[in-house]
């Protein structure tokens, strides 16, 4: 006979053998456009074949508590606009949001996690929906490069705390 229930979670993240759940842990609770825009000021003429267009991307990511229980709202906010010829040919905002719940994480370790690791997550979502909207206004689709949040987060630390990046 078995006895199956010795290393079986239950609901509230203890285990049924009557430990105590310590491990970190994340869950993606949700994701979504919070805000979307697309502009396409000129056309059709910005339609047209011409130079390359020159692309100006920012990107910022924020965090907030939701509330006491570990749930944190993070925003990835991306925005793009194209430009060719001195004419502005897309302007695209996006804030793609997700809700993320942490236990057991360390208090330090909690900043790394809502700024750089839970965009890592986002970022594909975010780039599919850029690519599509883009090619919908009748341009090729936009195809954001990878980003390196982790690295990101890092040099802003160092730019927060006075210093140059390396």
């Amino acid at each position: 006979m078995t006895d199956d229930t010795a290393s079986a979670p239950l609901e509230n993240g203890s285990l049924a053998n009557g430990g105590a759940e310590t491990a970190p842990s994340v869950r993606v609770l949700a994701q979504y456009v919070k805000d979307f825009s697309f502009e396409n000021p000129n056309a059709p003429n910005s339609l047209r074949e011409g130079t390359q267009p020159k692309i100006d991307l920012q990107l910022d990511v924020s965090a907030r508590a939701m509330d006491e229980s570990g749930v944190f709202e993070v925003d990835l906010k991306i925005n793009a606009r194209s430009d060719r010829e001195g004419q502005t040919q897309f302007i695209i905002e996006l804030v793609y949001s997700g809700l993320f719940q942490f236990a057991n994480v360390p208090g330090d370790a909690l900043e790394p996690l809502l700024l750089a690791e839970c965009p890592k997550i986002l970022f594909p979502f975010a780039r599919q929906l850029i690519a599509t909207n883009s090619q919908a206004g009748g341009y090729p689709p936009l195809m954001l490069d990878p980003m390196d949040f982790g690295a990101l987060y890092a040099t802003q630390r160092v730019e927060r705390a006075g210093g140059q990046p390396s």
